[in-house]
């Protein structure tokens, strides 16, 4: 394989995966607290070595394309109010901590309700976590949830705790584990003066019309590379068969 064909390859697997994470945004506008996933691209650099054929004194800069990795753009989403009580979102930087089987996980998504027990969850029956890493507990004569602006949690008998609210010490060391959870990959501070709005929802920040635009030229992209690939292989071919009837 020529180095025509490994460059173009290089950039068709890096298309490829863009338009994937186009198609992961799109498909996640309505889940709160979602955050657009951006691709990072680079060149990889390889010098060709002059006893190749056709190469000039000094050698030859190759460029492949390379997917190096991905990062999610953390402006906030719009809020759409709910009036349910336990439906929270965070005004400013931040992130709910819920327990999870895999250990203590962050989350902008605020869908909160009451288990049997009474335990704060959310919609997959995490635990929401208080300042002092210990669940979020109602007690059943708990009617009336009232949820202040620094995350203390109230009912008509008094205090019930307060909502830790943190921020990674390492937000490059963040990964996703599925659409609304993140595992820090760093330990955490609390943040020092929560924005925490009780009775709303953050929505995904992805900009849909945007990110159909983006995958469109992305598709046009893929289709341009695989005409070039198409259009290196047939030249080869009729390289080869022009070589094999001379020497018939």
């Amino acid at each position: 394989m020529d180095n025509n064909t490994t460059i173009a390859l290089s950039r068709l697997v890096a298309q490829s995966r863009a338009m994937d994470v186009a198609a992961n945004n799109l498909a996640n506008t309505g889940t709160p607290g979602y955050r657009t996933e951006r691709m990072v691209f680079s060149d990889w650099l390889l010098k060709e070595p002059t006893s190749a054929a056709g190469v000039p004194p000094g050698g030859r800069m190759l460029a492949y394309t390379q997917d190096r990795s991905t990062y999610r753009e953390q402006q906030a989403g719009s809020l759409t109010h709910t009036g349910n009580p336990l439906d929270l979102a965070l005004g400013g930087d931040g992130y709910f901590t819920v327990q999870t089987p895999n250990g203590t996980r962050l989350s902008r998504a605020g869908h909160f309700e009451r288990d049997a027990s009474g335990t704060v969850v959310d919609d997959n029956g995490n635990a929401l976590l208080d300042t002092n890493g210990r669940k979020l507990q109602t007690a059943p004569a708990d009617t009336v949830i009232s949820v202040a602006s620094n995350g203390i949690v109230s009912s008509q008998n008094g205090q019930i705790g307060t909502i830790a609210v943190v921020t990674p010490d390492d937000p490059n060391q963040m990964r996703a584990e599925g659409s609304r959870l993140f595992n820090s990959g760093s330990p955490t501070t609390p943040v020092k003066v929560p924005q925490v709005i009780q009775g709303a929802i953050e929505e995904s920040n992805v900009q849909p019309t945007l990110e159909i635009t983006k995958m469109m030229n992305d598709l046009r992209e893929f289709q341009f590379t695989t005409q070039f690939l198409q259009a290196e292989g047939d030249r080869q071919q009729s390289a080869i068969d022009k070589i094999t009837q001379r020497r018939n």
